[in-house]
C-alpha cells in the first residue's frame, strides 16, 4: 500500500486527529471523545490497526479489574517522512516518523544556488541517515522541501523565490526534486512548514486550534493554522507578510540581522558559529532585536483582528535568547485590541531551536495523509 495515496475517511480522520492531540486514548474514551458508538468505534480502530497507521500501546496495565482497556496510539511504525530546508550557509535535512516523533536532524554548510546539486545533496543526507538509524525497509512517506518565496502556481510547486536562490526561481520544483530524489516530493513555503511543525511537535495543537507562526528567516512570513489545516489562500500565498514592508528598508528577519551586523564591521556571512562571530557586537544586536520588535507588533495586532488566533509563535533559525528578548520588546500597549481579548495575545518563541521549517517540511507527507 503506497501511504501517501491513502485517504482515510472523515470519521478516520477524526480518530486519528484525537490521537495526534492528546496521546493514547481507550476506545472507550475515544468514543466519549467523538460522540461514536462503541461498535463503531471498534469498527474505525480494526480498519486503521489494519492500516498500521495506529498501535495499541505496548504493556499497557489493566485500568480497571477484568478485561483491560488497551489504549490505542498513533504507531511511529507506520512510516517516516524527510524534510529539507535551506538557511543561508546552511542546508538541514531532517527525519520524523508517523508519530510526529524527530528521528534525526542534520545541518552542513552549503551555498551552492543551482536546485540539483541541492537534490543530490538532500539524497545523500537521507539515504546516510536512514542507514544511521536503521531504517532501511522502512516506509518512507515522501520528502517535504520548504521554500522562501511567494507561489506563482495554485500548487505552489512554482515560486518567487529569495534573491539568494534565484535560480530556483519559475521552475517546477516539485518535477525536478522529483526526479532528482526518485520519491514522492511536497514543496511549500518555508512558513507553512515552521507552522506545521509548531502545531505536531511543538504542541501547538494541544493548545490551540487556530495559530499563527511569524518565521524571520530570508525574508518574514507567516504560517497560519485554522481548525488543524494551513490556510493557504486563492494563490497559495496566505501569510506572505513581508510585503507590508517597504523593500526600500529593512525588514526584521534573519538575513536583515546579518547585514545589519556586516554593516557595523562584524565579519558574519551565515549562522555557523553565530554566537561566537558576533562577539563584541552585543549591542548592534540588542538595537537590531529592539527595532524588529517595534516592526513586528503591528502585524501580530493586526492578525489578531483578522484571525483570532489562539497563540502566536516566533521561529526563526536565530538563536532562541534573541527571539526571547525580542518578545518582551513587543509593546502589547500600543496595541487596538478587540472586547473578545481579555489579556495580551499569547506570544511564545519556538522550542524547535531553529529546526521549525525542516521538520515541518518532514511532516508534509505525514499530514497529506491527516487532511485527505
Amino acid at each position: 500500500m503506497a501511504m501517501a495515496r491513502l485517504r482515510l475517511d472523515d470519521d478516520e480522520r477524526r480518530v486519528m486527529q484525537i490521537l495526534r492531540s492528546w496521546g493514547a486514548r481507550s476506545r472507550k474514551d475515544l468514543a466519549a471523545d467523538l460522540g461514536m458508538s462503541a461498535t463503531k468505534i471498534t469498527r474505525l480502530s480494526a480498519t486503521l490497526l489494519a492500516h498500521g497507521l495506529i498501535e495499541e500501546c505496548p504493556g499497557a496495565a489493566p485500568v480497571a479489574p477484568g478485561r483491560p482497556a488497551v489504549p490505542l496510539q498513533i504507531s511511529p511504525e507506520a512510516g517516516y517522512g524527510v524534510g529539507a530546508m535551506l538557511h543561508r550557509g546552511l542546508l538541514e535535512v531532517a527525519l520524523v516518523d508517523y508519530a510526529g516523533g524527530v528521528i534525526a536532524h542534520r545541518s552542513a554548510p552549503f551555498d551552492d544556488p543551482d536546485p540539483r546539486v541541492f537534490a543530490q545533496r538532500v539524497t545523500t543526507a537521507m539515504h546516510e541517515m536512514a542507514i544511521a538509524n536503521r531504517l532501511l525497509g522502512r516506509r518512507l512517506l515522501g520528502v517535504g522541501i520548504g521554500v522562501p518565496g511567494a507561489a506563482l502556481s495554485i500548487e505552489g510547486t512554482r515560486r518567487w523565490t529569495v534573491d539568494s536562490l534565484a535560480a530556483w526561481r519559475g521552475i517546477d520544483l516539485k518535477a525536478l526534486f522529483e526526479e532528482h530524489i526518485g520519491h514522492p516530493v511536497w514543496i511549500e513555503n518555508d512558513a507553512n512548514a515552521a507552522a506545521l511543525a509548531e502545531y505536531y511537535v511543538g504542541g501547538l495543537m494541544r493548545r490551540c486550534s487556530t495559530a499563527v507562526v511569524i518565521l524571520l528567516g530570508h525574508g518574514i512570513g507567516a504560517g497560519i493554522i485554522v481548525e488543524g489545516r494551513i490556510l493557504r489562500g486563492a494563490m497559495a500565498s496566505a501569510g506572505e507578510i513581508g510585503c507590508l514592508y517597504p523593500t526600500s528598508a529593512p525588514r526584521p528577519s534573519t538575513l536583515d540581522l546579518l547585514s545589519t551586523l556586516r554593516e557595523a564591521g562584524c565579519a558574519i556571512d551565515s549562522l555557523v558559529d553565530f554566537d561566537r562571530v558576533i562577539q563584541g557586537y552585543e549591542p548592534v544586536v540588542d538595537a537590531w532585536v529592539r527595532r524588529a520588535a517595534g516592526q513586528i507588533g503591528p502585524i501580530i495586532n493586526w492578525g489578531i483582528a483578522w484571525i483570532d488566533p489562539g497563540e502566536f509563535v516566533i521561529s526563526s533559525p536565530l538563536p532562541t535568547p534573541i527571539l526571547d528578548a525580542l518578545v518582551r520588546h513587543i509593546d502589547f500597549g500600543a496595541m487596538h485590541i478587540g472586547d473578545h481579548c481579555s489579556v495580551p495575545p499569547r506570544i511564545s518563541v519556538s522550542t524547535l531551536q531553529g529546526a521549525a521549517a525542516t521538520i515541518g517540511a518532514a511532516l508534509m507527507p505525514i499530514h497529506a495523509t491527516a487532511v485527505g
